[in-house]
């Protein structure tokens, strides 16, 4: 039997945290959701389970909301950069989830890496 999308999602998104955990050192996680509608992000410390910053499509500030396009997701990693820089935190890694790593979690990606974190 062929194993349905979500289930295949499922098993990625288990598979990609699974590696992260044994190499995290302690470091923030910078995770990333992405909808049909719209993309949004945060950095968490799983240590002492909060969230640090977060930024998503939905903030008007940003000027995309409702859309879900390769530009909102670089405007959205360039807002969780400066937004990580104001809470100290320079070294995360990221956490895609069980998303591919390709157009607009790609487009997120290098706008958080060009805004200063290191990942």
């Amino acid at each position: 039997m062929a194993n349905s999308k979500r289930t295949l999602f499922l098993k990625r998104r288990l598979r990609v945290r699974n590696k992260l955990r044994k190499l995290a050192a302690g470091r923030a996680r910078l995770s990333v959701h992405r909808s049909n509608k719209n993309i949004s992000v945060q950095l968490i410390d799983d240590v002492n389970g909060k969230t640090l910053a977060s930024a998503s499509s939905m903030e008007k500030d940003l000027g995309v909301v409702g859309k879900n396009n390769i530009d909102a997701a670089s405007k959205v990693g360039a807002a969780i950069a400066e937004r990580a820089k104001k809470a100290g935190v320079e070294e995360c890694y990221f956490d895609r989830g069980g998303f591919l790593f390709h157009g607009k979690v790609k487009a997120l990606a290098e706008a958080a890496r060009e805004g200063g974190l290191k990942f």
